[in-house]
């Protein structure tokens, strides 16, 4: 399928009203230059949510939700993107182009896909009412505690054991198997025909962000491996970009400002069952920067809840990485490790609700969890290991995202080590694309990944809030070196003095595609405190510091290359030149 042309978005935003458009589903109040409401996203009684028809943005200082208003469509409306852009085109009385939908067939063969795991879904509950061998599974789900009623609220089936099950129902022609392989409920075999992917397993629906059937996950009873067994990916199912029970916690998890984050569906269902219906599991994968998206759009805070073996504290330790860049001023990341053989479907069955959420409250706050697992095998009396301890925690602390958490984070360590981490955090590059790997069992080494230099960051802010600034950075001729994040800022620079008077709507959706549109999302709407005649001024000076930076590189490159073998006329000229230009800014 082709994109919507770019062009055809901007017009579609400018002649979208923003404020209009949000104010009939949620009412707003003016407030100064801007609208303000309480967050449709979660739970408020203080307005915190704000609406810029000049950005043609809209942001929660609560939640932190935010986006266009395609996106406000796309979230509060449950709809998909070409869906939003169909609404607002006929509200603006514009056509979308033909060339850029989907053609009949793709919709009949998408809608196609959502009716066979559907009918699937039917099936499998049907199962665990009437199959023989039903009441296995029912026996199952009553020994881990399960009533009626839950299984009948969470949708929960029954795969029979044997091959050809489900084909036999659903897959009575040559276009209907090709269905059930696409939706992942059949296998290919090598030497030709099928089989069905799920047998001998009580069966968990999964539902998207949006409540679209999906997928499904069979949890296998007694023995057997895979343990769980998730549907594959497949045009419908993406397992780094869902979680399983989130779009009936959505609800729950804005009255309680938090999510809880187990392993697996059985927690996620016993929990529900018990009294805890903000909790949502992982399929099959790692937590991931989606996963984190969408939960912080629903509640400020999230609680991992892991096993407490060494496969659990991997896992948390893991989710702390992800989450380190998303920890914004006002929200909040705890952790809590399971006892020995337990899981949380078990312990709350055990202990009851109120001392399950009384575990929850006194879960490992983020900090807590990072330093303890870090100090554990280190003996801070000793200067080396001291030493050791801030070479292990600088490369995640400087994944944080700007604010006084991080300050703080820089003020811990520097009481750990005895030497202020401070100084450093004000000149490092505070913000690499992902964080280093670490074992959390044996902080014995950390790696760092390509970091985004903070001012590249603050000016990418800048121009994404205040595009007319661009005339500054036009002063300067950016040498990206290869560098992703400086390409990034050449490439908004580029888009903004084609369109001169684009806003930061249009130039989010321009950029919509691209794999960092989430972070350039969370710089738009990270406001500067900054008066407005003294933008320019920031925005030159970081200008400079990128440029001197950047000269600085390669200069350092083009010496190392010269040690290794002749140096040519023309090296030595590009030399000076470099350092003729380094020195020019050093006098300033």
């Amino acid at each position: 399928m082709a994109r919507i042309p770019e062009q055809f978005i901007d017009e579609l935003i400018s002649r979208s009203d923003i404020a209009e458009l949000i104010d009939h589903r949620v009412p707003l109040q003016r407030a100064g230059s801007e609208f303000k409401a309480c967050c449709p996203f979660h739970n408020e009684k203080s307005p915190s949510f704000y609406v810029s028809p000049a950005k043609q943005f809209y942001h929660c200082f609560g939640c932190g939700a935010h986006g266009t208003v395609i996106s406000f469509l796309m979230n509060y409306d449950n709809m998909e993107f070409l869906d939003a852009v169909d609404v607002l085109a006929a509200q603006a009385g514009m056509q979308v182009p033909k060339d850029s939908r989907p053609d009949d067939k793709s919709r009949e063969k998408q809608a196609a896909l959502f009716e066979m795991v559907a009918s699937a879904n039917r099936w499998y509950q049907l199962q665990l009412k009437q199959h023989p061998d039903a009441p296995r599974a029912v026996e199952y789900l009553k020994a881990r505690g399960l009533d009626g009623a839950t299984a009948v609220e969470f949708g929960i089936g029954f795969a029979p054991d044997g091959w050809d099950n489900l084909i036999n129902e659903l897959g009575k022609d040559a276009q209907s198997l090709a269905l059930l392989a696409e939706a992942g409920l059949v296998i290919k075999k090598d030497e030709g025909g099928y089989y069905d992917r799920f047998r001998g397993r009580v069966m968990f629906p999964i539902e998207d962000h949006r409540g679209k059937l999906v997928g499904f996950g069979g949890r296998v009873m007694g023995k057997g491996e895979p343990k769980y067994l998730n549907s594959p990916e497949t045009p419908l199912f993406h397992k780094g970009s869902e979680l399983y029970g989130l779009y009936k916690a959505r609800r729950e998890m804005g009255k309680l400002d938090e999510s809880v984050v187990v392993e697996g569906y059985m927690d996620v269902v016993g929990l529900a069952q018990n009294g805890v219906r903000n909790s949502v599991a992982t399929l099959g994968t790692a937590t991931t920067p989606v996963h984190l998206q969408r939960l912080f759009r629903a509640a400020p805070g999230v609680v991992f809840c892991f096993d407490g073996d060494r496969a659990g504290r991997k896992a948390a330790w893991r989710a702390m990485q992800i989450a380190l860049p998303f920890m914004e001023d006002g929200r909040q990341i705890k952790f809590l490790l399971m006892p020995d053989g337990e899981d949380p479907d078990s312990l709350i069955r055990q202990e009851g609700h109120q001392a399950f959420l009384s575990r929850l409250e006194e879960a490992l706050s983020l900090d807590a969890f990072l330093f303890n697992s870090l100090t554990r095998e280190l003996d801070l009396s000793q200067m080396d290991q001291r030493a050791k301890l801030a070479s292990l925690a600088r490369p995640l602390l400087q994944t944080l995202p700007p604010g006084n958490y991080k300050t703080m984070m820089y003020a811990h360590l520097s009481e750990l080590v005895g030497v202020d981490q401070r100084q450093e955090q004000s000149t490092s590059s505070p913000a690499p694309e992902q964080a280093p790997e670490l074992n959390p069992e044996r902080a014995t080494h950390a790696v760092a990944i390509q970091p985004i230099s903070h001012h590249v960051r603050d000016s990418l802010r800048l121009l994404l809030q205040y595009p007319e600034l661009v005339e500054v950075a036009n002063e300067f001729e950016l040498l990206t070196d290869a560098d992703s994040w400086l390409e990034l800022l050449d490439q908004l620079i580029g888009m903004i003095n084609v369109n001169p008077r684009i806003n930061t709507a249009r130039l989010l959706e321009r950029l919509r595609y691209n794999a960092q549109h989430s972070v350039l999302e969370n710089l738009a709407a990270r406001e500067f405190d900054l008066e407005e005649d003294k933008r320019q001024d920031h925005l030159r000076d970081l200008m400079s510091r990128i440029d001197l930076a950047s000269l600085q590189t390669q200069v350092t490159t083009l010496l190392n290359s010269m040690t290794q073998r002749k140096t040519t006329d023309e090296e030595r000229k590009k030399l000076n030149e470099l350092n003729a230009r380094v020195y020019k800014y050093k006098q300033l």
